[in-house]
């Protein structure tokens, strides 16, 4: 409830005052009283509810309530409940009386035109506008929670305009309203009342340069649309036509959340009293939004879009690698799209560019691309070539320092779904490398980790990943779906079982199967030296004891059991302070609901069969998975990446809305 405005009566003359629908004005009868009152008495015309506010402790209500004592325990407020159809049509009358029960000592009388003043916009989140007195000033959390969302115009829906839409003050398209939030002004009242009064929408300072407001004007042309509030506007005078009881706005966001913007931002509208001066605002309705997250998709998530580069090195083109992933796309029934090399200038690492998430209103939804700030040959790709219509674009600049290799995005990836200790993460939880446990060493950008904990909904977590050279957790960690009540499994690389499998093989007698068979470009070796390589040991032991406190912390922080998690047998060596993979690091594979591309091991052949390969499937497709290993070795594993890494995938959005979350 607004709060309420003051009108001071008078003996000697009439009072005239403006009151709007819905909202209570305080009467003032003690003001001005005749000499020897001792009651009073207050009536109004029809469409004036009258309330008398008392102490009961202190008042005793008189019979009938006609006569309420002149006692500063005792208030008048009236309201009324629809707008005046002419001047001073509405009526208080207040009378006066004395000890004697003769007549009346003095009247007061009040003249109300009432206006019909409310900012409205879709605060139940059904993604309508409903009238709402109570709860559209505040934003709340939570399933029984209100507020209305803004999504960030970052998409370009016009193939005219040369950024995304949120740089634009002028409509490109009238497809842009789509993105925006509705946002409704009633101004019902008398005509002739904004002679003397006006109405101003407001923007506060802080959120000016965060929310764009458009006015729209009835027509189908984008003229008829015009920004009324932004970053270079803080005010607009509302152009109210005669006899226009409704007039539609249009809201965007401008950013993101981030670790100087909380995420919300209000707007608000004045009914000015231009007939005085200084000019008095009569009343003020203010709404709040919150601005919709980015957020991540995890493994878990249905895939759409299957990206990969086209590219030609020293070892010639990676068109079987490209064949490889149209026959996986095709099993996995999404659109395989191929970055050409004139677009990706040689870079064939696109995970490391961009990760894929979405935002979403109650009235739409789209897909926005995080550009990473790494900056190499995939550049423009995300910017030139995936922002378009319904697909939004975002990043982050590294503005004083070069980009280290954590800040790639196989250095990002997201949980599924989960709850620790009680407490739910219905959209998972954000996963980054960095130095930790370790002083010093390579750490995510603060500008990028601020922005991924700014979102709020998917808290991230951070994991030990710079023992590797590339130091990226999709070297030792990833999600599959599964279709039981647990409905994933976290995949680890592992050197223990590894060495376990191998142990095993020499005991059956297969010492001398060979790692690399069938490898040109490598030198085989047989799981006797292998096994015989204290160095080999040693370092994966070591890359052992890394991936370890990393699966401490995720069984913590996602709330894991040992039963949740599946370990990959994989070897590691030293090249220097940090840890490479010794064959193909199976982990690294991309995730295509059921089917999953796997890089092929190369490992020991025995009785005709890859014993690594034998072994991961034994693991993954009683989980009801499809393995399917793919040669990637000399396009990607030998230049220290995988099929992950050179891959990156659209997901469909959860079907579980971020506000319905606490976080």
């Amino acid at each position: 409830m607004a709060p309420q405005r003051a009108v001071q009566l008078s003996l000697k003359k009439p009072t005239y005052a403006v009151c709007v629908v819905g909202v209570e004005t305080y009467v003032d009868v003690h003001s001005d009283v005749p000499k020897g009152a001792e009651t009073f008495g207050v009536s109004g015309s029809p469409g004036v509810e009258v309330f008398v506010i008392y102490d009961p402790a202190r008042v005793t209500v008189p019979t009938g309530k006609t006569r309420w004592p002149l006692d500063a325990n005792v208030d008048v407020t009236v309201s009324v409940d629809a707008a005046s159809k002419d001047l001073h049509d509405l009526k208080v009358k207040v009378s006066y009386f004395g000890r004697q029960e003769a007549g009346t000592l003095g009247h007061s009388v009040l003249y109300l035109t009432a206006v019909d003043v409310s900012l409205d916009v879709d605060t139940g989140r059904t993604g309508k506008v409903k009238r709402n007195h109570d709860e559209k000033k505040t934003w709340r959390w939570g399933p029984e929670g209100y507020g209305a969302v803004l999504l960030v115009n970052c998409d370009r829906d016009s193939v005219v305009s040369a950024g995304p839409d949120l740089t634009n003050s002028q409509l490109a398209t009238l497809d842009d309203l789509q993105d925006m939030s509705p946002m409704v002004l009633s101004c019902d009242g008398p005509d002739s009342l904004f002679d003397s009064h006006k109405l101003v929408l407001n923007v506060p300072f802080p959120d000016a340069r965060r929310v764009g407001v458009f006015c729209a004007r009835g027509g189908t042309s984008l003229e008829d649309y015009k920004q009324v509030l932004g970053p270079q506007r803080l005010s607009y005078e509302v152009e109210r036509q005669p006899g226009e009881r409704k007039i539609s706005f249009f809201v965007e966001g401008l950013a993101f959340p981030d670790v100087d913007f909380l995420g919300l931002v209000s707007l608000s509208v004045s009914l000015v009293d231009t007939g005085t001066l200084p000019e008095v605002p009569l009343f003020t309705d203010t709404v709040a939004f919150r601005v919709a997250p980015w957020i991540m998709t995890p493994n878990t998530q249905p895939p759409l879009e299957l990206y990969a580069c086209s590219v030609v090195d020293s070892h010639g083109s990676n068109k079987k690698f490209l064949e490889d992933m149209s026959d996986l796309a095709l099993k996995a029934n999404c659109k395989l799209i191929i970055c050409p090399q004139i677009e990706n200038r040689n870079d064939r690492w696109i995970q490391d560019e961009m990760e894929f998430g979405y935002t979403e209103a109650p009235h739409k939804a789209f897909p926005v691309v995080f550009d990473s700030p790494r900056n190499r040959g995939l550049k423009h790709f995300p910017y030139k070539r995936i922002l378009g219509p319904d697909f939004g674009y975002v990043t982050r600049e590294i503005l004083f320092a070069g980009a280290s290799s954590l800040d790639s995005f196989g250095n990002l990836d997201v949980s599924p779904p989960v709850t620790v200790g009680g407490k739910e993460y219905p959209l998972g939880r954000i996963l980054i490398g960095s130095s930790f446990p370790k002083s010093g060493g390579r750490r995510m950008a603060k500008v990028v980790r601020d922005f991924l904990q700014a979102q709020q909904v998917q808290a991230p977590v951070e994991l030990y990943s710079d023992w590797l050279s590339v130091g990226h957790v999709d070297e030792f960690l990833s999600f599959v779906p599964t279709s039981d009540q647990k409905g994933f499994r976290l995949l680890l690389a592992s050197p223990i079982a590894c060495l376990k499998l191998f142990q095993q093989k020499k005991e059956e007698g297969y010492g001398e199967a060979a790692q690399f068979d069938g490898l040109r470009h490598q030198v085989n070796r047989s799981i006797n030296e292998m096994l015989a390589d204290s160095r080999l040991r040693r370092d994966s032991l070591y890359a052992q004891k890394c991936i370890d406190w990393n699966r401490e912390v995720l069984k913590q922080e996602l709330g894991l059991t040992e039963q949740d998690i599946v370990d990959i047998p994989q070897l590691f060596f030293l090249k220097g302070s940090h840890a490479e993979a010794f064959f193909p690091d199976m982990v690294n594979m991309v995730v295509l609901g059921k089917h999953l591309g796997i890089p092929k091991p190369f490992g020991p052949i025995i009785n005709g069969r890859c014993c690594l390969e034998e072994k991961v499937r034994s693991l993954l497709e009683p989980l009801g998975l499809r393995c399917i290993f793919i040669d990637d070795y000399l396009s990607y594993h030998e230049l220290l990446g995988e099929i992950h890494c050179g891959t990156n995938v659209r997901r469909r959005p959860f079907s579980f809305k971020w506000w319905h979350m606490v976080p």
